[in-house]
């Protein structure tokens, strides 16, 4: 089972019950650099596109449009290699 949870494409109504749109936005440019989550994070790609390698291999790569969460006490990479502006929610 997956970690990384990648919901491609997921419907308005869906997005606008979480609140994506009052969600802070984050930007980074094109990089590769280690990240633990100390909690869970949800985030959808606004721009851009990255791909995710867990410690144990397991990779999930995401665009714009998806939905994404990361677990709690996870450590990976992230590979940006188009840059990225996201919406995001720690908890």
């Amino acid at each position: 089972m997956s970690k990384i949870k990648v919901d491609k494409n997921p419907a308005a109504a869906r997005l606008q019950e979480l609140g994506v749109k009052q969600w802070p936005i984050w930007t980074k440019e094109a990089s590769e650099f280690p990240w633990t989550y100390d909690e869970q994070e949800t985030c959808y790609l606004l721009e851009g596109e990255v791909t995710v390698t867990c410690q144990d291999g397991e990779t999930a790569s995401f665009g714009p449009g998806d939905l994404v969460t990361f677990p709690q006490g996870l450590s990976c990479t992230w590979k940006i290699s188009k840059d990225v502006r996201k919406h995001y929610r720690f908890g």
